[in-house]
């Protein structure tokens, strides 16, 4: 394993055995069942193993940050006394375009709109409502594949080829370095920051991958769509004296990074409060930020599996502030304080895992002793990073 000097602290705080040590026979050991869709039960299809089938995941977490009528909350233009019901004259855009002031001469067309994105909802509905051809292709096609194939995959999709099977992964190993790895560690985390030397990048990503809750919430991430509109100059200074903020006093164990240039899309982690079952681990959060903030709140999601009451399997974090009692007075800041505030003094009053609230009031010990084990299997990959493997 490789040799860490540093941060000898975190390994006091937890526990013994190996992580590879817990077995499903352990009193300990609690997983979600995710052989169907937790909300449709499957009605709408499989979920892979994941919280929620990609169908219930468009109708409940749509790409889209904001609807067009939640954007204008604040422009920069003032009224100019239209009562919105008149016909619009400025969106024809093609050459017999006229002017009254010049004389019927040809005014020059406004620069071309990008085309309208397609509705992932319709494409969901299109599925589930056609019929699909059967698969007539011979298992062994895949065996005349070329490699350059894989440079029409992304990083998950790469990372899928190379766990079917052994030959795929020295396939893929034959043609995506360690570096390409660690390329795509840092792109996907990059406020992943490992303690120790790291040997193997692709079982680094594989082990950041596998502790995510769901997986389309990290191709969304990854995708930084924008919403529909413009952003006004509220939001912008307010984004900026809050990033500003957070980079010269930042909050004790939190980290802050936007990951696109309108700051729609933030990456957070959140360090384990000392005392609590969460210690030592390092919880990393996805935030989207709709042009209509501050008016609107964020939406916050757990990207690391953590075992809680007000967070749901699906890493939705169920928190008052962001939900029901939004004011003007937050901040992203904040938020994640009370989130942060929230990992050591859960509300069980609220759930959004009602069975794991009930272990909380009731048997305390037993949920300290799996919130404890989730964090060093899922959150503390910066501390010990995996070995090399060579299967």
């Amino acid at each position: 394993m490789a040799s860490c000097s540093t941060d000898t602290a975190r390994f006091e705080a937890v526990p013994g055995p190996s992580r590879d040590n817990f077995s499903g026979d352990s009193e300990e050991n609690f997983e979600f069942e995710h052989a169907s869709c937790f909300i449709c039960n499957g009605y709408y299809g499989p979920c892979f193993e994941e919280p929620v089938c990609a169908t219930c995941h468009t109708f409940l977490f749509p790409e889209e940050l904001g609807s067009a009528q939640d954007i204008p909350v604040f422009s920069d233009k003032t009224d100019d006394g239209d009562s919105g019901n008149d016909e619009p004259t400025d969106l024809f855009s093609g050459p017999e375009r006229r002017s009254s002031n010049q004389g019927g001469a040809p005014q020059p067309a406004p620069p071309s709109t990008p085309p309208p994105r397609p509705d992932p909802l319709a494409h969901r509905l299109e599925l589930l409502t056609t019929p699909r051809e059967p698969d007539n292709c011979s298992p062994h096609i895949v065996e005349c594949l070329p490699p350059e194939v894989f440079s029409y995959l992304d990083d998950i999709s790469l990372w899928c080829v190379g766990n079917v099977c052994k030959r795929w992964r020295q396939v893929l190993q034959s043609y995506k370095t360690g570096e390409s790895w660690h390329t795509y560690t840092l792109r996907r985390w990059p406020l992943y920051k490992p303690i120790c030397n790291v040997q193997d990048w692709f079982s680094v990503y594989t082990k950041l991958i596998d502790s995510c809750p769901c997986k389309i919430c990290l191709v969304q991430m990854s995708q930084q769509l924008q919403p529909v509109g413009e952003e006004n100059s509220w939001r912008r200074h307010r984004l900026r004296n809050e990033l500003k903020s957070l980079q010269i006093d930042p909050p004790e164990g939190i980290e802050v990074l936007p990951l696109d240039t309108k700051s729609c899309h933030w990456m957070a982690t959140i360090t384990g409060p000392v005392g609590s079952p969460y210690e030592g681990g390092i919880f990393y959060l996805y935030l989207q930020v709709p042009y209509s903030y501050p008016m609107k709140p964020p939406t916050v999601r757990f990207i690391t599996r953590i075992f809680h009451p007000n967070v749901s399997r699906h890493g939705d974090v169920g928190i008052d502030c962001i939900q029901h009692n939004w004011t003007l007075a937050l901040t992203i800041s904040k938020v994640l304080i009370s989130i942060q505030s929230l990992l050591t003094d859960p509300f069980c009053q609220i759930c959004m895992e009602p069975e794991v609230g009930r272990m909380y009031r009731n048997e305390r010990s037993h949920f300290e002793a799996i919130a404890r084990m989730w964090t060093w299997q899922y959150a503390m990959h910066d501390v010990l990073p995996p070995c090399p493997n060579y299967s």
